[in-house]
């Protein structure tokens, strides 16, 4: 197989590409997600197959999914996502889409593109997040993705960082993912802000309110990565996902909070990487798992 289709299913918006073996981007599509409507998002889906594989011609092709939530040992479906993507858990995709079809766990699928052609290419030991909506996390040991028994290890999302805050969708309290993921947004700005998107934009506008919540928000991104840094030792961690498309106002201020929170024994720090395939890395992940799913 030398050809797939990948499809990142995200809380907000639907990325489809289409990419070869090499990872090249031949094909890609951007939908709207709708999430708290499980009729509409697979429409769209399913759309977004169609029009890729007619833009392929008659090339013979794989569905790779990458979604939330933990998959069967088979990745034939979500087995567990908690509190969104209503339809999702136990959805059988080659069934959906009558064609081979392997769903994975979206931040592995971000981890497995940037392993294989982006940001972590030439790293063994790597920590991946994925920010976004919520926060999605992945692991690279020795080279190889780890994911645990029940395939739940690196949800590094629901990670603890203020056991007094409100908990997330898995019950945790004040969680990663509640610190910065883009879905609590407005109970953070009490209100102010809809999405991270406009918080960003009155940040640089000086918004007095907005530096307050953008800059809580990294300082505890920042304790999150220093207490990764402590358990496994990774070399690098990468960022992906759309809230790193705040560029420098998220990497500086990061940077110096990770300087004063970071144990740095004998010198050593952790790269802080963005990931080079931005907001499609999952797709690409998932296409190139799909591919090598087929060949198995």
């Amino acid at each position: 197989m030398n050809t797939a289709i990948g499809i990142d299913l995200g809380g907000t918006r639907i990325k489809g590409v289409a990419v070869n073996a090499e990872g090249k981007v031949l094909h890609q599509l951007y939908s709207d997600t709708n999430d708290g409507d499980g009729a509409v998002w697979k429409k769209a889906v399913s759309e977004t197959v169609k029009e890729l594989r007619e833009k392929m011609s008659s090339e013979a092709t794989v569905i790779g999914i990458s979604a939330p939530g933990l998959p069967d040992e088979r990745n034939t479906s979500i087995t567990c996502m908690p509190g969104r993507m209503q339809g999702l858990e136990n959805l059988v995709w080659k069934d959906f889409l009558q064609q081979p079809a392997y769903v994975m766990n979206d931040a592995v699928a971000a981890m497995i593109a940037e392993a294989k052609f982006g940001a972590a290419k030439t790293k063994k030991h790597v920590v991946m997040l994925t920010l976004g909506t919520g926060v999605g996390g992945a692991i690279l040991i020795d080279g190889k993705p780890y994911q645990g028994a029940f395939h739940k290890a690196g949800h590094i999302g629901h990670m603890v960082i203020n056991d007094e805050g409100n908990c997330d969708v898995t019950g945790m309290p004040g969680s990663l993912e509640e610190c910065i993921g883009n879905c609590t947004i407005e109970k953070r700005s009490k209100g102010k802000f809809t999405s991270t998107h406009d918080l960003l934009a009155a940040y640089r506008n000086g918004d007095a309110l907005a530096i307050e919540v953008w800059l809580k928000s990294l300082r505890q991104l920042a304790i999150g990565l220093a207490s990764i840094t402590n358990i496994l030792s990774p070399q690098a961690i990468v960022l992906g996902g759309g809230i790193t498309e705040a560029g420098k106002d998220l990497f500086e201020p990061l940077q110096q909070f990770m300087e004063q929170y970071e144990w740095r024994a004998g010198g050593n720090k952790v790269e802080i990487l963005k990931a080079t395939h931005g907001d499609l890395a999952g797709a690409i992940g998932a296409a190139c798992f799909a591919m090598n799913k087929f060949d198995e």
